[in-house]
């Protein structure tokens, strides 16, 4: 089978990310996962097995104290020295900022291309083929590379696929120092409270509010349901602009793109803009007063009522239903 790079994104404190499972889920479905990770020294074991638990068949660790200290520059050297090492069929990177940076950095030093934000991929007839939800995912396109490495950043989320675990064979190679001026990493502040909730982008559960919760107070309702279910928080963009809640809540175009299991809608209206970031969500459930409003259009199941009439009984049901399932 073919080779396939994942690029594994890090935290600050030199963790996984939660993206890491989706790509290499995906790497497994075209060939054989070949996780690449810029790391500092000593680390490298402890990754191997982390990531041989998610599927990598393979682990490339490029150790170095620049690992966490230039900001996309070690990634890129990493995944260049992995490609040579590999000749992969496709290289696989989360369409996060940063990662985003590095795919098309890549593209240019190994004279590849990218097919962005992609929401699925396959292999067929010898080529691998990336998926697109575009235009507020009213169309689904397609996408290959003609001539050249293939490089394609997946939507974070969109991938629900797991590779079965396996003893990764580590490779640990030092990081090369960088050949080009980059950007330093002098301090990190993580940003935001710590809400005991998923973070919003790869979360497989999303409740999210809208203008129709009518107020910041109001709008708890949403925090209620998202605990009772487990799901991460958004919003609208006009629930954002009303002031219920921060910017990093907004859902859709410009947002956070989600692709969860479950998402769920309340007193959203749908208008395309939110839609282009959640539509393609594995089964969406909306409850809005207004049977014309467009989120029915997208929605698997769709409740119309008012959702403080509805959204209390469903939560007691959730409760009542997992108080059961414990006894």
């Amino acid at each position: 089978m073919a080779n396939i790079l994942v690029l594994i994104e890090t935290s600050s404190t030199g963790g996984i990310k939660a993206s890491a499972p989706g790509l290499i889920g995906a790497a497994a479905q075209l060939g054989t996962p070949v996780a690449v990770v810029a790391a500092a020294p000593g680390t490298g074991a402890a990754v191997a097995g982390e990531l041989g638990r998610l599927g990598a068949a393979h682990v490339y660790v490029a150790e170095g104290e620049d690992a966490g200290r230039i900001l996309a520059q070690p990634q890129l050297v990493a995944l260049t020295a992995a490609v040579s090492a590999y000749a992969p069929a496709a290289v696989l990177i989360s369409n996060s900022t940063e990662s985003r940076e590095v795919a098309g950095r890549l593209a240019i030093r190994t004279g590849g291309a990218v097919a962005a934000d992609a929401v699925n991929v396959r292999s067929e007839d010898g080529r691998i083929v990336a998926v697109h939800s575009v235009f507020g995912g009213d169309y689904t396109t397609e996408s290959w590379v003609r001539d050249g490495l293939t490089i394609i950043t997946i939507r974070p989320g969109s991938i629900q696929e797991r590779a079965a675990a396996a003893t990764a064979e580590l490779t640990v190679a030092p990081l090369a120092a960088a050949d080009f001026p980059a950007a330093i990493i002098e301090q990190v502040h993580e940003a935001g409270a710590d809400t005991g909730r998923p973070a919003l982008r790869g979360a497989t559960k999303v409740v999210s509010g809208g203008r129709g919760l009518g107020s910041k107070d109001n709008f708890v309702l949403v925090e209620q349901l998202a605990d009772a279910l487990g799901a991460a928080v958004g919003a609208s963009r006009a629930a954002v602009d009303a002031g219920y809640v921060p910017q990093s809540y907004q859902v859709g175009q410009t947002g956070v793109a989600v692709s969860p299991q479950l998402y769920v809608a309340l007193g959203i209206s749908g208008a395309i803009q939110h839609r282009a970031g959640m539509q393609t969500s594995k089964t969406i459930v909306a409850i809005n007063k207004d049977e014309d409003s467009p989120i029915f259009e997208v929605a698997d199941f769709g409740i119309v009522g008012d959702v403080f009439t509805v959204v209390p009984q469903l939560i007691e049901a959730i409760n009542a239903h997992q108080l059961t399932a414990a006894h």
